[in-house]
């Protein structure tokens, strides 16, 4: 079940004491970032808070799941403590504090850097098909350095030269 929109803009406004709190939707559910930092996910309209000790000491005794299966443990908020504003917006200030400041990104270039580079083999491929189901495949690699030397005929049976 995917997140409400309602449910984010409300727990956006109970955190906005916390300083600079937006969220993106990622996947149907929302990211919440205290500035360029990830600091809590809503999934299925309930918020999951980063683990940090501080955000364990303001808590107290949390109640850790995953936002999502397979995910890491997150400190689950309930109901009502996400409608106390005063506890939200500190729990999420302590939380950005404590958290590492994101990797950054690398730079994409404008224009895309052609390289060339040379093969010293060459491949070539035959494909004959015999019947509906089977295929038979032949391949044969040649060094450009070496030239292909020339099969000399064998005069064919039954005819004569004269």
């Amino acid at each position: 079940m995917a997140t409400k929109q309602a449910s984010v803009d409300f727990l956006l406004e109970q955190m906005a004491a916390a300083g600079d709190v937006s969220a993106r939707k990622m996947f149907g559910e929302y990211a919440i970032y205290s500035g360029p930092k990830v600091v809590a996910l809503v999934c299925d309209d309930q918020l999951f808070v980063k683990p940090t000790a501080a955000g364990k000491a303001a808590i107290g005794l949390p109640r850790e799941a995953p936002p999502y299966p397979g995910a890491k443990p997150y400190y689950l908020i309930s109901g009502d403590r996400c409608e106390d504003s005063d506890f939200l917006s500190d729990l999420i200030a302590r939380t950005a504090a404590e958290l590492p400041a994101p990797a950054p990104k690398k730079a994409k270039s404008k224009s895309p850097t052609k390289t060339k580079t040379k093969t010293k083999t060459k491949t070539k491929t035959k494909t004959k098909t015999k019947t509906k189901a089977k295929t038979k495949t032949k391949t044969r690699t040649t060094a450009p350095e070496k030239k292909p030397t020339k099969r000399k005929r064998s005069p064919k049976r039954g005819s004569r030269s004269q």
